[in-house]
């Protein structure tokens, strides 16, 4: 029922659109036609000679026209307005008919009593989620527990040289909207890092980051890691910011 609600509301949705897309071009005629003309061509110029400083800037010229004048289009403020209630709908329709997960469990070898007997002890944290602000270890030694942090603006500096590793892998993970993320890490301790950013570089110990900048994965670990008993796993996601990972 609710994959046919999708799929007739998705369709009205697209006629509607064609027709005042037609409606629009009959009552503005040349008052829209001409500037999407004109971007296309811009944008088709900058292609051709995109080696060209005269290229680059026709492109990009082009490319706000476009831009601009698809925003000030009717038929676009339709589509968001329509995508915005297509989404209210699935969030109603969710809260209404909830999907409902029924694993099979097997009491075979099981005390149902000692399960809900089973006592949960409460371990601290390193760090907090912050919208803003910067936030690093302490001078101080510290006990070690995994890292799972979001935040939103600021830097983070997490310094492993005041903690003694457990055995086996230590999970750092860090998300970040903007800001930079450094992470101290002893000589002999080894690595793995899997970076994902749409801006910004990512610097692993001596090597050079890469020149590219933008939408960029990185995933890199050192020749020891998966022999050795101490090892670190650094999991980052920033939207802007760089990611440093130094020896102390």
């Amino acid at each position: 029922m609710l994959n046919k609600m999708k799929t007739d509301y998705m369709g009205w949705i697209f006629l509607i659109g064609i027709v005042l897309l037609f409606l629009e071009i009959s009552f503005k005629g040349g008052g829209l036609l001409f500037p999407l003309a004109f971007s296309v061509v811009l944008i088709y110029l900058g292609r051709k000679f995109t080696k060209r400083t005269i290229g680059k800037i026709l492109f990009f010229t082009g490319l706000i026209s476009l831009i601009i004048t698809v925003l000030n289009m009717f038929v676009f403020k339709f589509f968001l307005f329509a995508i915005l209630i297509y989404f209210l709908l699935l969030y109603y329709q969710s809260k209404k008919n909830p999907d409902w997960i029924n694993p099979i469990i097997t009491n075979e070898g099981f005390d149902e009593e000692q399960v809900h007997k089973e006592p949960l002890l409460k371990s601290g944290h390193l760090f907090q989620n912050k919208l803003f602000g910067h936030q690093q270890t302490g001078e101080q030694v510290y006990e070690w527990n995994s890292v799972n942090v979001q935040s939103g603006v600021g830097d983070t500096v997490i310094d492993l040289s005041r903690t003694i590793l457990p055995k086996g892998d230590a999970v750092i993970s860090l998300r970040n909207i903007v800001g930079n993320i450094t992470v101290l890490i002893p000589y002999g301790i080894e690595i793995r890092v899997h970076h994902s950013v749409m801006a910004g570089r990512a610097r692993i110990f001596e090597n050079k980051p890469e020149s590219r900048v933008f939408n960029q994965i990185h995933s890199f670990q050192t020749a020891g890691f998966d022999e050795a008993d101490h090892k670190v796993h650094i999991i980052t996601s920033i939207l802007v910011g760089d990611l440093e990972v130094k020896r102390v």
